[in-house]
């Protein structure tokens, strides 16, 4: 091979490399894509956990929503008020009042307190139970039964299968909501973090047939109704609820219920 030959070879080469570079070049601001830097603030102050808690599709989706003004300041569970405030920093917004939040489980029904009526013996998850007989081997339909679904689907190590009944950690839960979505029994919600007294029990059956199935349910007796002064439980479909806003933790409905179911 000549020598002009190897200078022509090279010319040809480094002609087509610098055109490539131009054009690129040109072609990435001719068809860029403008970025809010807001949201770059704001995907830098998030947890980076992409739980999926907020209801979009990781941190970088919620970042994207909050600067197009598509979702509140206080988006994030898992950041909660400080995280909350910095963004309303960068929003120019007040972030506003942050109440805490954490998961709790409505079903008190440990192995010792409800019965069953046979055994299971197949894969360990909640969903599978679900669909056997009755709804699971638990004499109560509406109790935890006790697989571990919302452990497996808790990023945060938050929640944990102890005697038979999935429990939450209030000081590692970040309220991110994925044991709810996991728990076919929708036993799980989310209760504001300060919240003294709770209703530990779901069944809606008749007192009588609660009392068969497990000793500690609700049996929809009343006796909480009657004693709150400020009206703050009511007995609805045999099943006592707390009205959170009322309740001032005075703790008269736990002291007179009969079964201690609320705690």
């Amino acid at each position: 091979m000549s020598i002009t030959s190897i200078i022509i070879a090279a010319i040809v080469v480094g002609g087509t490399g610098l055109f490539i570079g131009v054009f690129l070049g040109f072609a990435g601001k001719k068809f860029a894509v403008e970025t809010d830097e807001r949201e770059e603030a704001i995907a830098a102050v998030l947890p980076g956990n992409n739980c999926g808690g907020c209801g979009y599709a990781g941190c970088s989706g919620l970042a994207a929503a909050i600067a197009a003004g598509e979702a509140e300041v206080g988006g994030c569970p898992v950041g909660g008020a400080p995280v909350a405030a910095k963004i309303g920093e960068i929003m120019g917004v007040a972030a506003g009042e942050q109440v805490r939040q954490v998961a709790f489980v409505k079903c008190i029904g440990t192995c010792e307190k409800a019965g069953t009526d046979y055994e299971y013996y197949g894969l360990g998850d909640c969903v599978m139970v679900d669909m056997m007989q009755n709804g699971g081997p638990k004499s109560c339909s509406y109790g935890c039964l006790g697989e571990g679904s919302c452990v497996k689907a808790c990023p945060f190590d938050a929640i944990h299968i102890v005697n038979g009944v999935a429990v939450v950690d209030k000081e590692a839960c970040k309220a991110c909501g994925k044991c709810i979505a996991a728990c076919p029994k929708k036993l799980i919600e989310l209760i504001p973090y300060e919240q003294k007294h709770v209703v530990q029990c779901s069944s809606r059956d008749k007192g009588k047939e609660v009392v068969k199935a497990c000793s500690a349910g609700c049996i929809g007796c009343k006796m909480c109704e009657k004693v709150c002064p400020t009206q703050a439980i009511t007995v609805v479909d045999n099943i006592a609820y707390i009205n959170v806003d009322k309740c001032t933790d005075c703790g008269a409905c736990a002291e007179k219920c009969p079964k201690k179911v609320i705690r």
